[in-house]
């Protein structure tokens, strides 16, 4: 797994995308879960350290427990921007 903006992996990178693309759902949870594509992630720990790093985040008013559309973040948004393909 090579390291890129900021220090964050390319698997990292392409979590934030799947958030960015609404393919990706989270658990209201203080560790929160991440999905995409209706499957669980495969590398939770990375889930939660974009989660508490503040790049994605859950919408008010979720159920906790529940799964609900996971957001990226301003800061997410802005991790992501350099790395968006030329239009």
């Amino acid at each position: 797994m090579t390291e890129n903006t900021e220090g964050w992996s390319s698997r990292a990178l392409a979590m934030l995308r799947a958030v960015a693309q609404g393919r990706a759902e989270i658990t209201v949870s203080q560790e929160p879960d991440l999905y995409v594509d209706g499957l669980p992630c495969s590398d939770q720990s990375t889930a939660h350290r974009l989660a508490h790093a503040g790049l994605i985040r859950t919408p008010a008013g979720g159920v906790p427990g529940g799964r609900v559309p996971a957001e990226l973040s301003e800061t997410g948004q802005d991790l992501l921007e350099p790395l968006a393909p030329a239009a």
